[in-house]
C-alpha cells in the first residue's frame, strides 16, 4: 500500500447517482502545471472559480467550479484540485476521465504533466491526510464514522473525534505515562544515587491517577462504541406469539405482515430504531417451531432465525400471555429455552395483554424481570425500550461523548492490563523495575496504535479499505 503513496490520485468525491452537484477531486505534488492544461488558466488559492470545464476539443464538458489547495495546506496535505459540477454520472465520469487524459499530455520537455495519475482507491485521500499529518488515526476513522453514522448523536460524537477531543484524551494518558515512565528509566540509570526517584516523585500516586483516568476514557470509549455499532436484537418466540406486531411497534411503522396464520413470517425482516440515540437494529424472525406442518420454506426461515439468534447481542424471547397455561406451550418454550446460545443476554417479554384480564397473576407469569406489554396497544413498549438500552450499558447523560471503535476499546483494555501489571511491579520496586519499565512501554505502545504513532500496514490497510471512494 504504501509503495504507492506518492502517486497522484483522482475520484468522484461524491456518491453514485444523480444529484444537483458532484465533485472530482485530484491530489497529488506539483499539480500546477496540469491545472494550466486541465482549465486553460491559473486559478487563485482557495478561492471558487466559475468557468467551463473543457473537452480535448475545446468544447466545455460542464460549467461549474473550480477550487485550488496548494499543499500544505489542503485535506491530503498535497496539491488537491476540486471541480463541482452537475452531479449526473455521465458527466462526472467526463470529468475524471478528462483529468486523466490531461495527465498524460506532454510537456515541452516531453514528459506527462502528471505522471501517474490513476484512481483513488476506497479511502485513499483520507489516506493520504494521515500519512502527511494532518489527521491522526483516530480522526481518520472518524471521518467514516461521520458518513456512516445513522443516529444523531452518533453523527454528533464522530464530529468531536474528528476535531480531536478523543485524540486529546489519548494523548493526555500519553503525556502521563512518558512521565512515569521517565522516573523508572532515572532510577534504573542511577541505581548508585542516594535519591529515591519512584518514592520522592510520588511515582504511586502517579499510576493510580493514570489508571483512574483511562477508567473514565475507557467508559466513554464503550459509550461511544455503542452509538456507533449499536445493538443486534432479536426477536424471537413461538409461532404468533406477537413478533412482528412487536416490530411495528419498536419501529412506529408497518414493516411486517401481521396474520393469526402461524408461520406468516418466513425470513428475516431487520429495521435500525434508534432509542435515545443508540442505534438498535432489531430483526423479526420466523416463529420457533418443530412441527410436521412446517413446510421447506419455512423450515429454511427457522434455520436463519437460529442464524440471527447466534448472532445477537440480545434476544427479545416473545411469550404469548393467552396460551402460557397450555402444557405443550409451556414445553415448546422451554425448549426454545434451552436451546438459546450460552451468555446472549436475554429478555423475557410477554404479549397480549390487551386479551388478557389484568390482575396480580399476571406479573407471577412474567416474574421479577418479565415484561408484560401489549404489541398491538403499546402497553410496555417505553419499558422494553429501557431495558434494552440498560443491556446495551448506555448511559444516561452521556453528554460529550466521542467516538470510538472495537479496535479502540481492545488497545485501551491492552493498556488497561499492563498498567495493572505495573502497578503489583511497582509495590516491590527495586526487584524488578526492569520489569515495570517494559509494562509502561508497552502501555504506550498500545496507546499509540489508537492515534497511529505506533501502526502496521496491514492494519492501515484493513482501516482505509472500508472508507468509500473520493474519501
Amino acid at each position: 500500500m504504501l509503495s504507492t503513496q506518492h502517486d497522484p490520485i483522482a475520484a468522484i468525491a461524491t456518491a453514485p447517482g444523480r444529484g444537483a452537484v458532484g465533485i472530482v477531486r485530484v491530489s497529488g505534488r506539483g499539480l500546477a502545471p496540469f491545472v494550466r492544461a486541465l482549465l486553460g488558466r491559473e486559478l487563485r488559492a482557495r478561492e471558487a472559480t466559475y468557468l467551463p470545464i473543457p473537452d480535448d476539443n475545446g468544447q466545455p464538458i460542464d460549467q461549474g467550479l473550480a477550487i485550488w489547495f496548494p499543499g500544505p495546506h489542503s485535506y491530503t496535505g498535497e496539491d488537491v484540485l476540486e471541480l463541482q459540477g452537475h452531479g449526473g454520472p455521465v458527466v462526472l465520469q467526463l470529468l475524471l476521465a478528462r483529468c486523466l487524459a490531461v495527465a498524460q499530455t506532454r510537456s515541452a520537455a516531453d514528459e506527462p504533466l502528471l505522471p501517474g495519475l490513476r484512481p483513488a482507491r476506497p479511502g485513499e485521500f483520507t489516506e493520504r491526510a494521515f500519512l502527511n499529518d494532518k489527521l491522526d488515526l483516530a480522526q481518520a476513522e472518524a471521518v467514516a464514522d461521520l458518513i456512516d453514522a445513522s443516529t444523531e448523536a452518533a453523527a454528533r460524537s464522530a464530529s468531536r473525534s474528528l476535531a480531536g477531543v478523543f485524540s486529546e484524551r489519548v494523548h493526555g494518558l500519553r503525556d502521563a505515562l512518558i512521565h512515569l515512565r521517565m522516573l523508572v528509566e532515572a532510577t534504573l540509570d542511577f541505581p548508585e544515587e542516594d535519591v529515591d526517584f519512584l518514592q520522592k516523585a510520588d511515582a504511586t500516586g502517579q499510576l493510580q491517577r493514570l489508571q483512574t483516568a483511562l477508567a473514565a476514557v475507557m467508559a466513554q470509549a464503550r459509550q461511544g462504541a455503542l452509538l456507533r455499532d449499536g445493538l443486534k436484537v432479536v426477536i424471537a418466540g413461538q409461532p404468533n406469539a406477537g413478533k412482528s406486531s412487536l416490530l411495528n411497534a419498536l419501529a412506529g411503522a408497518e414493516l411486517a405482515i401481521v396474520t393469526p396464520i402461524p408461520g406468516t413470517t418466513r425470513d428475516v425482516v431487520q429495521q435500525t430504531i434508534q432509542i435515545e440515540g443508540v442505534p438498535l437494529h432489531v430483526i423479526d424472525t420466523a416463529g420457533l417451531r418443530d412441527s410436521p406442518e412446517v413446510d421447506e420454506v419455512e423450515r429454511i426461515g427457522i434455520e436463519r432465525a437460529w442464524g440471527q439468534i447466534a448472532q445477537a447481542d440480545a434476544v427479545v424471547f416473545l411469550h404469548d400471555l393467552t396460551r402460557c397455561d397450555g402444557v405443550s406451550y409451556q414445553a415448546d418454550d422451554a425448549a426454545i429455552a434451552a436451546a438459546l446460545p450460552p451468555g446472549v443476554a436475554v429478555v423475557q417479554v410477554w404479549n397480549k395483554l390487551d386479551q388478557c384480564a389484568e390482575h396480580a397473576t399476571l406479573a407471577d407469569v412474567a416474574g421479577p424481570e418479565g415484561i408484560l406489554l401489549s404489541a398491538k396497544r403499546g402497553d410496555g413498549i417505553d419499558l422494553l425500550r429501557q431495558r434494552l438500552l440498560s443491556l446495551a450499558g448506555w448511559q444516561q447523560g452521556s453528554e460529550g461523548l466521542f467516538m470510538a471503535r472495537e479496535r479502540h476499546l481492545q488497545a485501551l483494555a491492552r493498556v488497561d492490563v499492563h498498567l495493572n501489571s505495573a502497578s503489583d511491579l511497582l509495590a516491590a520496586q527495586a526487584e524488578h523495575l526492569d520489569l515495570l519499565a517494559e509494562e509502561l512501554r508497552l502501555a504506550q505502545g498500545a496507546l499509540g496504535e489508537i492515534t497511529g504513532e505506533f501502526s502496521a500496514d496491514d492494519l492501515l490497510g484493513e482501516i482505509f479499505s472500508r472508507f468509500c471512494i473520493g474519501k
